[in-house]
C-alpha cells in the first residue's frame, strides 16, 4: 500500500533519518526527518499555474509545535495550540530565508511548506531538523528549486567547536559561563546560504571559523539528500524562466538617463519622488500592449537595479555619495524622557530608533511555556515599525513576523552584557520605536537600546553597536561589500550581513542573501569591514553617554537577601498569610524562590528596610553573645520570658535579673517593660538562656566589658 523510501546517517552522535511515500500522500512532496527522537514532518505543496498579475513569489513557510510531542498539554483555558509563539514564527523566518533564493528567478507559483514537530524529545532542537526536512520535501516535489540544503546549530566550547549541542547546553546561554555561541548556518554543497548566532564577544576569526565547521558539517546532510532524491523525487516541473529582455530594452530606452538621475538624489524622500516620476514617464511611453506585459515590473526592478548596482561596482560611488566603507552621520541622545526610566535617541542618517528602558521585578518576568517546560526570562526586547517610519500610510496591527524577528535580533545583540541577575536582580525590557527609516532599523536599536539601558543605570558590561552591511556581486566575479546599507542598498543588493558587539568581540551575526550562496573570501572581507564599522559606531556613541547613568527615581529599588531555604516555610506561611501581612504592612513587593533568595522590592527605602526587619525577624537566627532589646511577656515566680527576636522568647532566670539577690521577680521587671538582655546561649533541650545582670539597663553595653 505503501511505498516507502528511508535514508539514515550518522550525524553529530545522533542517526538522522528521513522518510516519505507513508504519511500525507496528496501533498506534492513529504517528508519526516528524524534526529535522535526528535520528528519533524514537512508537507510541500505549490501551485501547477501562476496567478495572474503576481509580481512577486508567494512563498509562505508554517512551522508549528505540537505539545503532544513532548507529551505535554498546552495551558490557558482552550488547552489547544493557539496563534504562532516567538519560536515558532522566529523558526518559520530562519526556514523561509534559505530557501527563497534558491528558486529559479521567476517562478512566481504559489508555493507552500508547512514543518509540524511530531515528536520532541528534549535533547535535538526541532528547528534544525525542521530546516532539514523542508530542504529534503523540496528537492522531491518536483518543484524548481535549486538545492538542496543542509543545517546545523554549533556551540563554542573551550576553544572548541560542537555540532548540534543539546536543548539544554543551549537554553539561556548567559547562565552557562562554558558555552559562548549559539550558531545557525544554512547552506548549499558549495556556499553558505543563511547565518544566524548569539555569541559572548567572539572575535572575527572565531565566527568566521564557526561559520566554516557548519558548512563542513553539513556536507553529509546535503548528500543524503541527494541521495534520496535520486531514488525518489518527482519528475522536474516543467517551468521556463520568463525572458523579458525585450521589455527591458524598451524601458531601458525610454527612462535610463532619468533612472540614473533619481538614483543620484541623496535626499530619501525626493529620491523616492523622482523614481515614481520617472517609473511614470517610462509606463507613458510604453504602447498598450507593453504596459500590458506581464514582466514590466521585474524589467523594471532589473533596470532600477543595473543603475545603482553598476555605479558601485565600477565606481566605488553610493547612492547617498559616500563610499564603500563609510558610516553615515550619527547624533546620540539620551535622557530624553522625564517619567521613564531610561530612554535614548539614535540617529544614523535618515535611520532612528527611540529606544526606552523600563525596569521591573520578578513579577514582572515573562513567563514561556515551551515543548522543553515552562521557563522565565528577565530580559525583553520588542521592536516597533510604525508605517509613518518610511512616509506611508498604513494599517497599525499587533507585530508581525518581521517585528519579531528584528526584536529577536537586537535582544542577541544585548543580552550578551547585561549583568548576571545576582548583581543587578530587575526585569528589563526596551523598547524599540522606529521613527525614520532607510535601512538597518533592528542595528539602529541595538545602539539606542545599548543607551537606554545604561542611561536607566543597567551596568552593561560594555556598550553594544550595530552595522548592517551589504553587497553587489556581478556574474563576472567582481563584488563590493558595502557598509551601513541604505534601504535602496538592501532592496537591489545580494547580501543583508548583520554584525553587532562590543569593542571586544561580536555578540551577534546574521546574515541573508539573494544569490546562490558567498564565498569565505567575501565573508572574511564583510566580517572585517563591519568590524571598523562597528568601531566607529561605539566612539559616537560614547559621545552621547560616556558612563552609566544615574538610576532613575520612578524605577523600583530592590534589595536581595538570603536565608535559610527551611525557613522559607515560615517567611509564607500557612496559605501565603504571612508573606501577605509583609507585603501589606510595609507595602514593599517580595519574592521568594526555593534557594532561600528574597528579593524586596520599592520606590521607597523605607519600605524595603521594614519588609527586610520582618522577614529577618523570622528567619534569621539569635547569636549567641549578642544584646538584644526584648519585651517582658510573662513573670513567673523563677524568672521572666523575654521576647527578644522577632517571635522568639527566652527566659531570664531570677538570678540572671541583677548583680545583687532578688526575692522575687516582680520586684524587678513587670510585664510590658523593655529589657536589654544577653544571650548567654542554649540549655540541653534547646530552650534559650538570657541574662539581664550583665548588661548595662540604661546604655545597652556589657557590664563586664565597660569595666
Amino acid at each position: 500500500m505503501f511505498d516507502e523510501v528511508k535514508k539514515s546517517i550518522e550525524w553529530g552522535g545522533e542517526t538522522l533519518t528521513l522518510e516519505t511515500g507513508k504519511i500525507a500522500r496528496q501533498a506534492d512532496s513529504t517528508v519526516i526527518a528524524t534526529l535522535g527522537e526528535t520528528s519533524v514532518l514537512a508537507a510541500v505543496v505549490f501551485a501547477k499555474k501562476e496567478k495572474p498579475g503576481m509580481d512577486f513569489f508567494p512563498l509562505t513557510v508554517n512551522y508549528q509545535e505540537k505539545y503532544y510531542a513532548a507529551g505535554k498539554i498546552p495551558g490557558g483555558f482552550f488547552k489547544r495550540e493557539a496563534r504562532p509563539t516567538e519560536k515558532e514564527t522566529l523558526t518559520a523566518r530562519l526556514i523561509d530565508r534559505p530557501i527563497r533564493p534558491l528558486f529559479i528567478p521567476g517562478f512566481k507559483n504559489e508555493t507552500q511548506v508547512t514543518l509540524t514537530v511530531l515528536s520532541h524529545d528534549l535533547e535535538n532542537d526541532p528547528d534544525m531538523v525542521a530546516m532539514i526536512a523542508a530542504s529534503a520535501a523540496l528537492t522531491l516535489s518536483g518543484a524548481p528549486f535549486m538545492g538542496p540544503i543542509g543545517s546545523c546549530r554549533v556551540g563554542f566550547v573551550n576553544g572548541e567547536y560542537v555540532l548540534n549541542p543539546s536543548v539544554d547546553d543551549m537554553h539561556e546561554l548567559r547562565n552557562n559561563p562554558e558555552q559562548r555561541l549559539d550558531l545557525v548556518v544554512a547552506g548549499t554543497k558549495d556556499a553558505v546560504m543563511m547565518v544566524e548566532s548569539e555569541a559572548y564577544e567572539l572575535s572575527e576569526a572565531e565566527m568566521l571559523g564557526a561559520v566554516q565547521f557548519a558548512h563542513d558539517s553539513i556536507q553529509p546532510v546535503i548528500d543524503l539528500i541527494i541521495d534520496m532524491a535520486e531514488e525518489c523525487a518527482k519528475e522536474p516541473f516543467d517551468f521556463q524562466a520568463p525572458d523579458y529582455s525585450d521589455i527591458l530594452g524598451k524601458i531601458t530606452a525610454i527612462g535610463e538617463a532619468d533612472i540614473r538621475a533619481a538614483f543620484a538624489i541623496t535626499d530619501k524622500q525626493e529620491r523616492t519622488t523622482a523614481i515614481s516620476a520617472a517609473r511614470e514617464k517610462i509606463i507613458e511611453g510604453l504602447s498598450e500592449e507593453d504596459r500590458e506585459d506581464a514582466n514590466l515590473s521585474t524589467a523594471m526592478k532589473k533596470l532600477e537595479s543595473s543603475v545603482v548596482r553598476g555605479d558601485i561596482v565600477n565606481t566605488g560611488k553610493r547612492i547617498d555619495g559616500r563610499d564603500l566603507s563609510t558610516v553615515r552621520p550619527i547624533v546620540g541622545e539620551t535622557g530624553l524622557l522625564p517619567r521613564t526610566h531610561g530612554s535614548a535617541l539614535f540617529t544614523r542618517g535618515e535611520t532612528q530608533a527611540l529606544a526606552v528602558t523600563t525596569l521591573g521585578t520578578g513579577d514582572d518576568e515573562q513567563m514561556i511555556d515551551a515543548l522543553t517546560g515552562m521557563f522565565r526570562s528577565n530580559f525583553m526586547l520588542h521592536y516597533n515599525f510604525p508605517p509613518y517610519s518610511v512616509g506611508e500610510c498604513g494599517r497599525m496591527m499587533g507585530p508581525g513576523r518581521r517585528e519579531i524577528g528584528h526584536g529577536k535580533l537586537a535582544w542577541r545583540a544585548l543580552q550578551a552584557v547585561l549583568p548576571a541577575p545576582t548583581d543587578f536582580p530587575y526585569t528589563i525590557r526596551v523598547v524599540s520605536e522606529i521613527t525614520e527609516s532607510n535601512g538597518s532599523s533592528s542595528m539602529a536599536s541595538v545602539c539606542g537600546g545599548s543607551l537606554s539601558m545604561m542611561d536607566a543605570g543597567v551596568p552593561l558590561k560594555a556598550p553594544v553597536a550595530g552595522v548592517a552591511m551589504g553587497l553587489i556581486l556581478e556574474d563576472d566575479g567582481k563584488y563590493a561589500v558595502l557598509t551601513d546599507i541604505l534601504g535602496d542598498e538592501d532592496h537591489l543588493g545580494d547580501m543583508d550581513f548583520k554584525v553587532a558587539g562590543t569593542e571586544n568581540g561580536i555578540t551577534s551575526l546574521q546574515m541573508d542573501i539573494k544569490v546562490a550562496g558567498i564565498t569565505t573570501e567575501i565573508m572574511e572581507k564583510a566580517l572585517a569591514q563591519a568590524k571598523d564599522g562597528r568601531l566607529h559606531i561605539l566612539d559616537e556613541m560614547n559621545k552621547a553617554l560616556s558612563e552609566t547613568g544615574a538610576f532613575s527615581e520612578h524605577a523600583p529599588r530592590i534589595e536581595t537577601i538570603n536565608i535559610n531555604p527551611e525557613k522559607i516555610r515560615e517567611v509564607i506561611g500557612s496559605g501565603g498569610k504571612v508573606i501577605r501581612e509583609i507585603v501589606e504592612t510595609s507595602g514593599a513587593k517580595v519574592d521568594i524562590n526555593d534557594d532561600g533568595v528574597i528579593k524586596i522590592a520599592s520606590s521607597n527605602g523605607a519600605q524595603i528596610e521594614a519588609a527586610r526587619e520582618m522577614i529577618m525577624s523570622i528567619a534569621a537566627e539569635p547569636e549567641v553573645g549578642t544584646i538584644y532589646t526584648g519585651t517582658v511577656v510573662k513573670v513567673m515566680d523563677f524568672g521572666a520570658f523575654v521576647n527578644f527576636f522577632g517571635k522568639r522568647d527566652g527566659l531570664v532566670h531570677v538570678s540572671q535579673m541583677a548583680n545583687e539577690r532578688v526575692g522575687h521577680p516582680k520586684d524587678v521587671v513587670s510585664e510590658g517593660q523593655s529589657v536589654k538582655v544577653k544571650l548567654m546561649g542554649f540549655d540541653d533541650r534547646g530552650k534559650v538562656r538570657l541574662s539581664m545582670k550583665v548588661v548595662d539597663q540604661e546604655t545597652g553595653e556589657e557590664i563586664a566589658a565597660a569595666e
